[in-house]
């Protein structure tokens, strides 16, 4: 009898933990552990280790270690411990290292060395990155949850709407500068 009382309250203070954190979290472990999945092969074979990872309980232990302890630790300390690391990307023109801290990122170019620094500022809610020579330059404001303010060449900045629309606007104000510089 006592120890169904104890289990209830373990269960109740579980569910109350991540209840009354009001936080959805990003899941970082559980798609990173999908994003995996759909890189190791075919089709054939990420079913069959999706179905295989289903059967043992791998996707549900990554699931409950997101719900009650990475989103938990990211929403009381504002980072998530999993989304920090190294990730190497293949471009068209080079491989580039790209670090996350948790705070921004660093991108490495393999090709030539240089380094740019994406830094995000809670404080005017804007993305801005360090150029190779130290300079830094406002990449784009929050102006809501549909609009950034962005740089335009002149120096001005220009309010865009987060659509296709938007950035067509965007790219034909850009592309009349560049016309305009010749």
């Amino acid at each position: 009898m006592r120890k169904s009382y104890l289990t209830a309250a373990v269960v109740c203070a579980l569910i109350g933990s991540t209840m009354f954190t009001s936080c959805i979290g990003s899941f970082t472990l559980t798609n990173k552990l999908l994003g995996w999945n759909r890189q190791i092969g075919s089709k054939f074979v990420n079913e069959l280790v999706f179905f295989a990872f289903w059967i043992l309980p791998v996707y549900e232990v990554s699931a409950l270690a997101d719900v009650l302890v990475l989103n938990s630790i990211e929403f009381w300390s504002g980072e998530n411990p999993v989304a920090k690391g190294t990730k190497v990307i293949e471009g068209k023109d080079g491989r580039y290292l790209v670090n996350c801290d948790g705070k921004g990122y660093t991108i490495k170019s393999e090709t030539d060395g240089s380094v740019v620094r994406l830094d995000f500022h809670s404080d005017d809610n804007s993305w801005s990155a360090k150029l190779p020579d130290g300079t830094e330059q406002t990449i784009f404001t929050f102006v809501d949850d549909t609009h950034v303010s962005v740089p335009c060449p002149d120096g001005n900045f220009m309010t865009v709407e987060l659509s296709d629309a938007g950035l067509y606007a965007y790219q034909q104000v850009a592309m009349a500068s560049a016309f305009a510089a010749r």
